[in-house]
């Protein structure tokens, strides 16, 4: 509108000078008064913040950039005067190649039977048996290793194990991430027996679950309770370790406190802050040391597939176990039939549900719980991707509210509860249902069997996060989980002390055919996951 009128007043003026031609100048008028002043305007003001480690939208910390108007010109920029707000993360490796922790060298003076006439480190890694999250600190973690540097061997009392560390403490250690995303080691807690010595991870004695792993020193004899003399069966027998463990869950608790679950009984073990054991569960009801006994097949474990992940409800009451594998139960019976076990840490009361694996040949190793009756599983082959396409490293989540609790079955016709085998289907032991009806590798004839008795597994209700898919997970033993907040999911494999045997000779444990990459405790984290409980 300002434009065309400005248009017309030219026009007019134009033929009004070409009628009357040239006059006399006109008198100036006066200048008009000046108009009011307008209002001054507002400032638009950004505030840079900077962010701590474990803030929920930069968790390794980064800038917060706030923007707005200056409403009230007071020259700072107030909560209620943010119109946009914008975050700069640090950047983190976690959620693709993962981070490696750090570890120190127990040893590098072995041959590596790898690359003959060299040398490889045995390394103070193998914090990868299990993980849990530190109550209160959000970017810190618990690490667990197992029994120490071990491989397969066979000396002169038969088929055993290789310890080439033998006075190795089994620990725990607590990690911190940093807002370099590097992960530093913060301390490490020894385990220790009930008067505060260290144990070792060398086998228990037969009465507690010891297999009969005869275990051996680098050069190949029989670790003895005197080293500096050989063995002898009557005067210098095999050293074992009714205290020793080959850890594998673990449980950090709001007190301060670890519950620690193991292989070789199996055991689950209470201890103290400082590491001391205060108390114990097992299978064996002789042991004095019991607060309460497990039913008594978990004491038929596979030997070397214990008690592989270990948790606690959110209400701290009650610890669940999951096993590795099939029971041996009574006698070998290695199907995808496997058991969960809850316990009362009060009354001892105890239930029992099963667990059906997507394949016989896979290892449960880990669970943690989203709530009283929803858990995580991890289920994993031992199969290394970069030379099996097919490996398989799954995280699933489980409801046990309509499994069959088995230590609730009354016995009826061909069902009945047995003192050392548990329940049974027409005298067979479950594992023995499943094994016998089995067709090759397919089992599903004996589950329809457990099924028309009323015994229900366990539900999958989602994979929740398939790690070959994710990152072409490198590492064979995914082992440890941690439950960071209800999206995001840290995973941790146990690389075995970098240690590893072919055909009963010591190596470097390598990722890849060219023997490039050793293998590590390394930390993944996978976010946009939802880790609520299943309803």
């Amino acid at each position: 509108m300002q434009k065309f009128a400005l248009s017309l007043l030219g026009l007019s003026t134009a033929l009004i000078l070409s009628a009357c031609g040239d006059g006399d100048d006109g008198v100036n008028g006066n200048d008009g008064a000046n108009g009011a002043n307008g209002s001054n305007g507002l400032t638009s003001l950004v505030m840079q913040t900077q962010l701590a480690t474990g803030h929920a939208s930069c968790w390794l910390g980064g800038v917060q950039i706030d923007s707005g108007i200056d409403q009230n010109s007071d020259g700072s920029l107030q909560s209620t005067e943010i119109s946009d707000t914008s975050y700069i993360c640090n950047p983190s490796n976690f959620a693709s190649s993962g981070v490696s922790l750090p570890y120190s060298v127990l040893r590098n003076d072995l041959q590596n039977g790898a690359i003959p006439g060299s040398t490889f480190e045995i390394r103070n890694g193998g914090f990868g048996s299990d993980m849990d999250g530190h109550p209160t600190n959000p970017m810190q973690f618990y690490a667990l290793t197992d029994r120490g540097p071990n491989a397969n061997f066979t000396g002169e009392l038969g088929a055993g194990k290789m310890f080439p560390t033998p006075d190795y403490v089994p620990r725990i250690g607590l990690f911190e991430i940093q807002a370099t995303g590097d992960i530093k080691l913060v301390k490490t807690i020894l385990l220790k027996d009930s008067d505060g010595h260290t144990i070792t991870g060398l086998p228990n004695s037969a009465s507690l679950g010891g297999t009969g792993e005869i275990p051996y020193d680098a050069d190949g004899k029989v670790i003895t309770v005197d080293p500096s003399q050989p063995y002898n069966a009557d005067t210098n027998p095999i050293k074992l370790d009714d205290y020793g463990l080959d850890s594998e869950g673990l449980v950090a608790v709001s007190d301060g406190t670890f519950w620690v679950s193991d292989e070789y009984g199996p055991h689950i073990v209470h201890y103290s802050a400082e590491g001391v054991e205060l108390q114990r569960i097992n299978a064996f009801a002789a042991d004095t040391r019991n607060l309460h006994t497990l039913p008594a097949e978990f004491g038929n474990r596979w030997a070397n597939r214990g008690m592989e992940g270990l948790t606690i409800t959110p209400d701290e009451t009650t610890l669940v176990g999951i096993m590795q594998s099939s029971l041996d139960n009574p006698s070998s019976n290695r199907t995808d039939l496997t058991r969960i076990v809850t316990i009362n840490i009060a009354s001892g009361a105890m239930s029992q549900y099963l667990y059906k694996q997507e394949k016989g040949s896979n290892s449960n190793s880990a669970i943690k719980a989203l709530s009283a009756t929803s858990f995580l599983v991890l289920e994993r082959d031992g199969a290394f991707f970069n030379s099996t396409p097919t490996a398989m490293k799954h995280v699933y989540k489980i409801d046990i509210s309509n499994a069959t609790d088995l230590e609730s079955v009354a016995g009826a016709g061909d069902v009945a509860q047995n003192d050392a085998i548990g329940l049974t289907i027409g005298g067979l032991s479950l594992e023995q249902v499943v094994k016998t009806n089995a067709v090759a590798s397919d089992n599903s004839a004996g589950w329809e069997i457990l099924a028309n008795n009323g015994i229900s597994p366990v539900t999958k209700t989602a994979l929740v996060v398939d790690m070959v898919s994710e990152v072409s997970y490198p590492h064979d033993k995914m082992e440890g989980l941690w439950v960071i907040d209800e999206h995001r999911l840290g995973v941790i494999n146990d690389d075995d002390f970098a240690t590893w045997s072919t055909n009963d000779v010591l190596e470097q444990k390598y990722l890849d055919a060219t023997q490039s990459r050793i293998d590590s405790n390394t930390l993944y984290i996978v976010d946009g996951l939802d880790l609520s409980p299943a309803q």
